[in-house]
C-alpha cells in the first residue's frame, strides 16, 4: 500500500460522522475521475488533531505512488475549500491493497477470472467459506467454480446478501 501523508487544516466531526464521509466523497469522486482515478472508500479515525482522513484509490492496473501524490495534490486544497471539518487532521492518500475487502459491486466485477474467498454469513454445507474463481456477479448474485476432488468443477451460486466478507486470494 501507497501513502503520501500532510496536515491538512480541515477539522473532522469525532468519530467521522457518515454524512461527513457522504460529504467528502460527493467532493473527491469527480476530482479523481479526471485523474484517471477511482474512490474506493474514505476512511476516518482518531478524534482531534489525532484525526486521519485515507483516502483509498484504485485504477485498472493498480495504483502507483505517483497517483498517489497526484491524487493528495488535488484532493487536499479541495478539502481546505470545502472545510468539512472543524478541527486539524491529517490526509492520507493510497491505494486500498490488493486483499482489500469487496464493497461495491465493481469490486466483485474486477474480479471475474480471478480466485476469490468468500467468507459466508450462515454456513452452507457446513462450510463458512468458499474458495474458487469468479465467475460472475451482479446486485443479487455471485457465481464461484470450485475445483472438486473428483476432479471436476461445481458451480456455486450465492446470494450477494448472504456473503459477510469476499477478497482476492493472493498467490505468492
Amino acid at each position: 500500500m501507497y501513502a503520501v501523508s500532510e496536515d491538512i487544516a480541515l477539522s473532522i466531526p469525532e468519530h467521522g460522522s457518515r454524512s461527513s464521509i457522504d460529504r467528502i466523497q460527493d467532493i473527491l469522486s469527480p476530482i479523481l475521475w479526471t485523474l484517471g482515478l477511482e474512490l474506493v472508500d474514505v476512511v476516518c479515525v482518531g478524534q482531534g488533531s489525532r484525526s486521519v482522513v485515507r483516502v483509498l484509490i484504485d485504477k485498472p492496473g493498480g495504483v502507483t505512488v505517483s497517483d498517489c501524490e497526484r491524487a493528495h495534490l488535488a484532493v487536499g486544497p479541495a478539502l481546505d475549500v470545502a472545510d468539512p471539518f472543524p478541527h486539524t487532521y491529517t490526509l492520507e492518500v493510497s491505494s486500498p491493497g490488493l486483499d482489500r475487502p469487496f464493497k461495491r459491486l465493481q469490486d466483485y466485477q474486477r474480479a471475474v477470472g480471478k480466485r476469490v474467498s468468500v467468507k459466508l454469513k450462515q454456513p452452507r454445507d457446513g462450510q463458512w467459506r468458499i474458495i474458487g474463481e469468479l465467475v460472475e456477479a451482479d446486485e443479487d448474485l455471485v457465481v464461484l467454480s470450485i475445483a472438486s476432488k473428483a476432479a471436476t468443477t461445481d458451480t456455486v451460486k450465492l446470494d450477494r446478501h448472504s456473503i459477510a466478507e469476499a477478497r482476492l486470494v493472493i498467490e505468492m
